[in-house]
């Protein structure tokens, strides 16, 4: 069971400093993980889902399960598809019954070493910091919220694969280690304490530049086939499965604020190792993300390629316009693309045409 703490122990976090980079003890605050399975392959669920006997929609429910619900994934195997999703035919096989694999993240459990002292690699103490756990609570530190969706969520956690930045350690009622978490670039300035075994450090060689020396690299994204390329000198060296802007609303009618739009992107113009983004009308189709790891934009009104946590609906059209890609995908494109990302502060924005080009394929349009 998780033993959570209150808005009055939150209040008590708030009044520690954070000058210090060794261990300090703030009393009265408690964060544990919960006892996740080890060494096998897990799933998070993202809504309410029925678990079924077979991988077919109309077989037998087993149970029910909810948001953040984990599973072991034992395998993929095809099966039936939804109406709604008529081409998803994947399912994951669990000890428990068959789910369908798009209302399942894909996540590892994998607690880290919590540092002692936070290492320097710019002008302050400070790291990146990736989560390797399903969910790690996090509490906030400080009277109120400031974002409008953490104000209406009641459990507020951090994912698997979200990337933080870290600059402080402290340790609970426990002793246990717990670090001080904020979003550096685009948040509404909310920051946190969290389970330190849940982060895992981020070097400057992690997110080092790869194939630096090559210099004829672009890359193609293929809207109709929902597909992305990575090419250097002509020849693909990545190619994965995106979900990219939604070019139609729910009655069936297109949308082009919406859809990711097409034609040759001379570059990439900004870069964020993570971004907390935000938009669209909190009323209708708004929509605030925290700490989405891994951003390369490249089109006006901040159209990216970056990494995604809240699905695994990929090959559909579905987002607010940018496009969507599994973590690792995102990484390496962050790291493959020009310009180059400084570890500190960990965003940089180009100021000539040196970004690396994307290519928008719709052929709808272009016939």
């Amino acid at each position: 069971m998780r033993k959570k703490i209150n808005r009055r122990q939150f209040l008590q976090m708030s009044t520690v400093g954070l000058g210090a980079v060794s261990l300090l003890h703030v009393k009265d605050s408690q964060a544990y993980l919960p006892e996740f399975p080890v060494g096998q392959r897990l799933g998070r669920t993202f809504y309410t889902v029925e678990i079924k006997t077979k991988p077919d929609p109309e077989s037998e429910t087993v149970k029910t399960v909810y948001n953040d619900h984990i599973l072991v994934l034992n395998r993929e195997i095809i099966g039936k598809p939804y109406t709604t999703y008529w081409k998803k035919r994947i399912w994951y096989e669990t000890p428990e019954g068959f789910i369908p694999a798009i209302s399942v993240q894909p996540v590892r459990n994998e607690p880290n070493v919590p540092l002692t002292e936070l290492p320097v690699y710019g002008a302050t103490a400070g790291m990146w910091a990736e989560v390797t756990v399903p969910f790690v609570d996090i509490y906030l530190d400080g009277t109120e919220p400031k974002s409008p969706r953490l104000k209406e969520t009641i459990d507020p956690r951090f994912y698997y694969s979200q990337v933080l930045w870290i600059d402080g350690i402290s340790s609970g009622a426990n002793n246990e280690p717990i670090y001080h978490v904020t979003e550096r670039h685009g948040s509404y300035g909310d920051v946190f304490w969290a389970d330190a075994r849940a982060f895992r450090p981020i070097t400057p060689e992690d997110v080092a530049p790869i194939s630096p020396e090559i210099d004829n690299k672009y890359i193609v994204v293929d809207i109709d086939h929902q597909t992305i390329s990575c090419f250097e000198n002509d020849q693909e060296i990545l190619f994965a499965r995106v979900a990219s802007g939604a070019k139609y609303n729910y009655e069936g009618l297109r949308v082009d604020k919406w859809a990711t739009p097409p034609g040759d992107h001379h570059l990439v113009s900004r870069k964020y190792i993570s971004l907390h983004m935000a938009g669209g009308d909190s009323k209708a189709s708004g929509y605030e993300e925290f700490a989405v790891s891994w951003n390369s934009i490249f089109a006006s009104g901040g159209v990216a390629i970056h990494s995604t946590y809240w699905h695994n609906n990929y090959g559909e059209m579905l987002s607010h316009g940018c496009v969507n890609v599994e973590p690792d995908v995102a990484k390496f494109v962050f790291r493959w693309t020009r310009p180059d990302t400084p570890y500190d502060p960990g965003v940089i924005e180009v100021q000539d045409y040196s970004g690396t080009i994307v290519k928008v394929i719709d052929h709808e349009i272009t016939g």
